[in-house]
């Protein structure tokens, strides 16, 4: 014991330096942490995260196979900003098309195009984009002027050379479909909801079951004849109701504050939902079979909400991300629960145009749940 007036002495801080160490070392998971969320942010954000999405899928609903078409589409295709997919016969295939997300863009030229071009009439071109995010949508309308310049560059030779050194002879019509106005508050409030389900989803459950592990009521719960899967159930759907009234008050605040559409099917969005809540609550319980204390529950919690909010299409263009990326983002739960809540809300899509998102959700569920019950199995042992 130290006395007042004492002077600093280097042993007994070295003595504490060494100390804290060997405590660091021994907690692995904190130190993983230290090390591990810097270098994720680092590569995430250096290499994952661009605002100028690419090679957004195209439908093309062409009904003039003129030159004048044949060099605009091809000067879309060879911008780096459109992959035409394929074609479709009608508009509302392609309305059809956007409102499930197969495509981002769909490009229709009217009969006769070139020949009313040739005649002064100036025809319209249509160009219509998924503007439920306007970031994408923004990139692909911008680099429309430059490639209608391509185009008539190259097609108006010869006897149409003349038309060149003028303004294009036709209009582009552009329309942003599900929100035109472009205002950013329609495509980030629904997906906020996928965030604040996920961070409050996993968390919660993690930390609640972590603390009954240190407070010693879980070895009373284990010395009992339930089984895992028993245990898992009971543990996470009391949590489920804490889902419900979030979404219930996000839901009421998205339209009140931000009028927020909800023009889809309620019951797609309800079923969902409870998909979306059971999976964020299995990885919280796959947390806690993880952590030894509630402070690594929690960083681990984080660890994990990091990588849905930068790589799940919520922040930054799903379709600007790399390979690898989209590939990382696509075993994220919020990225298909994301896309979901916007087409319904946003698209007014119903069951048949969220079942691959749900199906998405209802296979990384099935993982999670294997694997955290491994893990708790492991534990008991």
């Amino acid at each position: 014991m130290t006395r007042k007036g004492d002077l600093f002495s280097f042993a007994r801080f070295l003595g504490v330096l060494v100390k804290e160490f060997i405590q660091m070392k021994r907690d692995r998971v904190t130190f993983g942490m230290m090390i591990g969320i810097p270098v994720m942010q680092l590569l995430l954000f250096g290499y994952a995260i661009d605002t100028d999405p690419h090679n957004l899928p195209t439908l093309v609903e062409v009904a003039d196979e003129s030159p004048v078409v044949r060099s605009l589409t091809a000067a879309m295709d060879t911008s780096d900003y459109f992959d035409f997919i394929g074609i479709v016969t009608s508009a509302d295939e392609g309305e059809e098309a956007l409102k499930d997300g197969t495509a981002s863009v769909v490009l229709t030229v009217p009969p006769e195009f070139e020949r009313d071009m040739i005649r002064g009439l100036t025809p319209e071109i249509l160009l219509t984009v998924d503007a439920s995010d306007p970031v994408a949508a923004g990139g692909a309308i911008g680099a429309m002027s430059g490639v209608v310049e391509t185009a008539m560059a190259q097609s108006l030779t010869g006897p149409l050379a003349g038309a060149a050194a003028t303004p294009a002879p036709f209009d582009l019509i552009v329309h942003r479909a599900f929100n035109a106005e472009q205002q950013t508050s329609t495509n980030i409030v629904p997906g906020l909801l996928a965030i604040i389900l996920s961070m409050t989803m996993i968390l919660i459950t993690a930390v609640a079951i972590v603390r009954e592990s240190e407070k010693g009521t879980m070895e009373s719960l284990i010395a009992t004849p339930v089984l895992a899967a028993e245990v898992m159930l009971g543990k996470i759907l009391p949590y489920v109701f804490v889902g419900y009234v979030q979404t219930f008050v996000f839901l009421l605040a998205a339209r009140a504050l931000f009028d927020v559409p909800f023009s889809g099917s309620f019951l797609a969005f309800f079923a969902g939902f409870n998909l979306y809540i059971v999976v964020n609550l299995a990885i919280g319980f796959l947390v806690s079979t993880v952590a030894r204390t509630q402070m690594q529950a929690m960083q681990l919690s984080f660890f994990t909400i990091l990588p849905t909010v930068l790589l799940s299409g919520f922040m930054f263009p799903f379709a600007a991300m790399p390979g690898w990326a989209q590939a990382l983002g696509t075993a994220i739960p919020a990225t298909h629960f994301l896309r979901l809540v916007r087409k319904v809300m946003l698209k007014g899509a119903g069951f048949p145009e969220v079942a691959s998102n749900m199906a998405a959700i209802a296979v990384i569920l099935l993982v999670v749940v294997v694997v955290a019950l491994r893990r708790y199995r492991q534990t008991l042992d």
